[in-house]
């Protein structure tokens, strides 16, 4: 387990969750992944768009009615006026697509860290003026990659950049799901009913599952995208958005890659995958098996590398990610609590007066943001061009 920076605050960070108090899971996961450590606690929300609901979930995230908001602007407003040693120190941003900016922007505005869920926006313009503003405020920005925080993954980042793998050659990346087969939908659901609104989802499948096997790619090979080539559709008779594509890359150092992203592909739940191909050996992982990592070398028995802190070939940057012994296995909340630990580790600089740099983190961040906006701009464009190579850019 990671050794925790000195805490100049000498508390816990104090959180704000903005959306995520619906039906839906990511509210709680953010909850749980920030206060896995005991670094954090929730102390206010704006949990839903409806000032009653809001209202109503809060004491399910512990939050007293007093820091009960019935919307972000009114919870910023809030927190601003009250004393420094009492108001929150970031929020997390749970909401749908198209709201991402304008909380963000509001929120760094008025001085506070911010982890966001991804796509960071719908737009790139609006995403180049976050990273604008970060640099500005010189406040620290996560976005929620959770993938990045497996220590297996991790573990392949570390070989990849101590060059045990050669040359990059070829990279795939596969985010395979199944839930839109056969579903109807829904105006009057409970939950999602934005996801299949253009307007607000800016994207299918592409920018829910797709940009996260992108930000896979890169966070593991450190290989910078350059041209892309996407086909996608929609299968399904009533949604207008994407639900299956394919993306060919091209990389800044002559390596090629593939995406390809599904959510109508029978039996599959969250089955994403990534192998890596280069000179001197290959590596694989899977998400749903997040705790092994398959090596192999021409002419060498095939190598799997178990989540283990103990054992000597792990790397630092692996067992760093560890909490606990091998056999027990870590999982989701274990990896998105690790973007949450990095984070706060650049909050613990940031109060102690150090500059952080905002391009170099352990976690996804701003610039990671703006790279996966581009990446779904990008690939809607080439798809309604028949799939014809355009830059990302």
């Amino acid at each position: 387990m990671s050794v925790v920076l000195n805490n100049p605050l000498h508390r816990k960070l104090r959180m704000a969750l903005i959306g995520g108090g619906g039906g839906g899971f990511i509210g709680r996961v953010h909850a749980t992944a920030a206060q896995l450590d005991n670094r954090a606690v929730v102390v206010a929300g704006a949990l839903s768009s409806n000032p009653d609901k809001s209202k109503q979930t809060a004491p399910a995230f512990g939050i007293a009615d007093e820091r009960a908001y019935g919307s972000y602007r009114e919870l910023l407003d809030g927190e601003t006026e009250l004393p420094a040693e009492g108001r929150v120190d970031f929020v997390s941003i749970a909401t749908p697509n198209h709201t991402h900016f304008e909380i963000a922007q509001a929120a760094l505005k008025a001085g506070l860290h911010v982890v966001c869920d991804k796509p960071m926006t719908n737009h790139v313009a609006e995403a180049e003026q976050l990273a604008e503003l970060v640099a500005q405020s010189g406040s620290v920005f996560a976005l929620t990659h959770n993938y990045t925080g497996y220590p297996m993954i991790r573990q392949a980042r570390a070989m990849i950049e101590a060059g045990e793998l050669g040359e990059i050659q070829a990279v795939r990346a596969n985010y395979m799901q199944g839930w839109l087969c056969g579903m109807e939908l829904d105006p009057n659901a409970p939950r999602g009913v934005w996801k299949a609104d253009p307007a607000k989802a800016g994207s299918g499948s592409l920018g829910d599952v797709g940009t996260h096997a992108f930000n896979l790619v890169g966070y593991v090979t450190g290989l910078r995208a350059t041209q892309l080539s996407c086909l996608m559709r929609s299968f399904h008779p009533e949604r207008p958005l994407d639900d299956y594509g394919h993306v060919a890359i091209k990389f800044d150092e002559a390596a090629l890659g593939m995406i390809i992203f599904s959510q109508i592909t029978h039996g599959r739940l969250n089955d994403l995958t990534l192998e890596v191909d280069g000179t001197k050996g290959a590596i694989s992982w899977r998400q749903e098996d997040p705790n092994q990592l398959v090596v192999q070398r021409t002419g060498q028995a095939t190598q799997t590398y178990d989540r283990d802190p103990a054992a000597g070939y792990t790397n630092e940057l692996a067992r760093d990610a560890c909490r606990i012994p091998a056999g027990h296995p870590e999982g989701f909340f274990e990896a998105f609590a690790n973007v949450y630990r990095a984070a706060f580790d650049d909050m613990a600089r940031h109060a102690a007066g150090e500059a952080i740099d905002s391009r170099c983190t352990a976690y996804p961040n701003v610039h990671d943001g703006v790279e996966g906006v581009r990446f779904i701009a990008a690939c809607q464009a080439s798809s309604d061009v028949d799939g014809q190579w355009l830059p990302i850019a």
